[in-house]
């Protein structure tokens, strides 16, 4: 891999911010083009790889997204791996994989315990699944561990007790 970087460098992360922001999600073609150009510049790099599938991932080619998430993930770190991980597992779910995306939600949520954001996806595809007691289990639980109002918190063990006899059933 001579001449390839794996690093997301100041001067990278910029201008992968600067692609990102002009990202028109009715018009994906001149984004998909950004990433994939910044991907000849940059190749094998984990975080434009990342970048490239998302673009294609919201662009509605699921497939092909698939491949770029798969090959960015063993090189991401931090709050990127976390987005891969959810748009991946997401995708999934959208591609009918569920039990796939339950098992990458799973590790997921054991690797960065504090998203919210994971927890939600999980439970999208919960309820794809089926699951729905479960999907919404994990919602409550979402909602009793971050909304802090004096409302939630008034009822906050009822709504534990509820999540835990719903993820039992």
């Amino acid at each position: 891999m001579d001449g390839v970087s794996n690093e997301l460098t100041p001067e990278l992360a910029a201008t992968i911010e600067a692609g990102f922001a002009r990202r028109d999600r009715a018009n994906m073609k001149p984004t998909i083009d950004f990433f994939e150009d910044l991907l000849r510049q940059h190749p094998g790099n984990p975080y434009v790889l990342y970048e490239v599938g998302g673009s294609y991932d919201t662009d509605g080619q699921e497939e092909k997204a698939l491949e770029y998430y798969e090959r960015a993930l063993p090189g991401l770190t931090g709050d990127t791996k976390r987005r891969c991980l959810l748009q991946y597992g997401s995708t999934l779910r959208n591609l009918g994989r569920l039990d796939e995306s339950l098992e990458l939600f799973a590790k997921a949520c054991q690797e960065f315990p504090e998203s919210d954001a994971l927890r939600v996806f999980k439970a999208l595809t919960l309820n794809a699944a089926g699951r729905h007691d479960k999907a919404l289990a994990t919602l409550l639980l979402v909602i009793a561990d971050r909304i802090d109002t004096p409302e939630i918190k008034r009822y906050e063990a009822s709504i534990r007790g509820n999540a835990d006899y719903l993820a039992t059933r």
